[in-house]
Formats: structure tokens, sequence, C-alpha cells
């Protein structure tokens, strides 16, 4: 089983520190901390992570002894230092005490090769060593549908931004690939395979239920969700959208039929079936939408 936690977004700050209150946190005293989240692009929330998610999750890091933390990314929709930037990233790791590293700087030996065999990548791909190097890795993801092939993106979609865009020192382009391929949901999961998270925060104060990743049609669940499995998180986040109404891509089907969802449970990444969820309310408010989440889980999982 799974645990996916789930807590009112009346206040970010203090549902993030309780949530984060439901993990052992004790391995994290004297760590150093690889820190995914999203930012695409320098779009508002709900399209890159809420500086006040960041903010938390930072704080409840250092509360836990975590002796280095530093944010990594590479942005898809626009230049990642200007991205960075322009969200405010740099002013927070200035005023916190965090590192914020551009990936698209990083030289070719910070690089991990990844070999095509047993996937859908032409070429394989390369995986920022931040992430492989690190003892904790922690991932703030967004709840949004996806326009350009992704249908959805979640924590699965967010492990895209620590791929390189290109090859260092070369001129493949790894995200071309992606993004024309039949496969592209497939090759999503797959590179989950190839680094662990330790905790997953969702901000699904409010979500793009069409349109997406920068913009889209706004609701606002009012939740934020924690785990540690990748794939009970996005399998949920789908019910998420599901309940609200979603475009014919998210909405038909399965969810554990969904591309991304059932290559990732194949390839071992998370729990392989909606039973092996287990929804765990933190406040009312959640244990309400909890209830609706886990009757579409069973109906629809």
């Amino acid at each position: 089983m799974s645990e996916v936690f789930m807590i009112s977004a009346a206040d970010r700050a203090t549902a993030i520190r309780e949530l984060l209150g439901g993990f052992d946190l004790t391995s994290f005293r004297g760590a150093s901390v690889a820190l995914k989240a999203n930012y695409n692009s320098a779009d508002p929330f709900p399209a890159s992570t809420h500086i006040d998610t960041l903010r938390a999750i930072v704080e409840g890091m250092k509360g836990a002894g975590a002796a280095r933390i530093a944010l990594a990314e590479r942005s898809g929709m626009g230049n990642t230092r200007q991205v960075l930037e322009n969200s405010g990233v740099f002013r927070l790791a200035e005023e916190l005490g965090f590192e914020a590293t551009v990936l698209d700087e990083m030289p070719a030996d910070q690089w991990l090769d990844m070999k095509p065999e047993g996937l859908h990548w032409a070429r394989g791909f390369k995986v920022a060593k931040i992430f492989t190097e690190a003892q904790k890795v922690v991932q703030t993801c967004c709840l949004k549908t996806h326009r350009f092939g992704g249908q959805f993106t979640m924590s699965l979609k967010n492990s895209v931004g620590l791929v390189a865009k290109r090859d260092p020192g070369g001129f493949y382009d790894y995200m071309t690939e992606l993004h024309t391929s039949p496969f592209q949901r497939h090759m999503i999961a797959e590179i989950n395979r190839f680094y662990k998270v330790d905790i997953i925060i969702m901000d699904a104060t409010e979500a793009f239920v069409r349109g997406g990743p920068d913009q889209g049609d706004l609701v606002k669940p009012n939740l934020i969700l924690a785990s540690s499995d990748r794939v009970a998180m996005d399998a949920v986040g789908v019910a998420l959208l599901r309940s609200c109404g979603s475009t014919p891509e998210v909405m038909k089907g399965r969810i554990f039929d969904l591309e991304q969802i059932s290559r990732a449970a194949e390839l071992g990444v998370g729990v392989t079936s909606a039973s092996a969820i287990k929804l765990v309310p933190f406040d009312d408010k959640s244990k309400e939408d909890a209830g609706k989440i886990r009757d579409m889980l069973d109906a629809q999982g």
C-alpha cells in the first residue's frame, strides 16, 4: 500500500508543515537534499510552483536538519535562469540559504547517461547527477492538464525538467525527440525509473482542467497532497481532475490504463493498481474529498 496524504489548502504554510509531519524525517538530518519544483515557465501558479509552497518546503527541510538543499531546474518554455529570476526563486534562495541551480548551464560531467535499451528513447537520455547523487530527493508539482501530448502533468511529468534538453557538448535535442514521439507518455514514465523520490508535495490549491501547462481553464480544489509514490500521486491527481471535469484524454478509460501511469507502474516506479492506494485525510475538508476520490478510484482506477 502507498499512502497519499490530503489536507485543506486554507493556509499553505500550515498545510505543508502538517503534511511533512506525516513522514519520518529523521533520515533528513545532515542529508543533502535535491529539490525539483515546477518552473517550466514563469507563468503564475498553477502553471508554476507557488513561491509560498517552495518556501514552506524549504523551511520544512531545514527544520528536519537537512545539511544542504539544492533546487535544480530546466525550463521548457523560456530561459531557465530568467524563469527562476522572474519567479522569485533566486531571491528566496538568498533569503533562506539554499542553492538554486540552472541545469542548462551544467557541464557534461554533471549529467548521467541513461542507455536506450528497454526504453522508447532512441538514444537514451541524460539525467542531472544532482538528483541521482543526493541523499534525499523532494519534488513539488502542480495539478494540470498538458496540451502538448503529455495529457496531464503532475509528479511523473515533472521529471522531464531534470533531463537535458540537448546533449551537453553536442547537438542532439532530447526534447524534440520527446515531444514529436508517438510514445511521449511512455518516455515520460521511463525517466522516473532512474531516480528515487522521498517526498512529493502536490499543490492542488488551484488546477488547470483543460489547456496547460502554462495556462488553462482554472478550478480550485483547495487541497494539498503528499506521498512518496509518484504513481499513486498521479493516479489520485487524475481522479481529482476527473471529479472537476477535464479533457477527453484525461476522462476516458481506466486511470491505470493511462500511458504515463501504466508504464510507470510496469517499471516499478510505484503501485500497480488503485486498490494499493490508501488515502489519508488530515482534516474534515480533505476527508470529504478523500471519500469522493476513493469512490472514483474504486470505480475507474
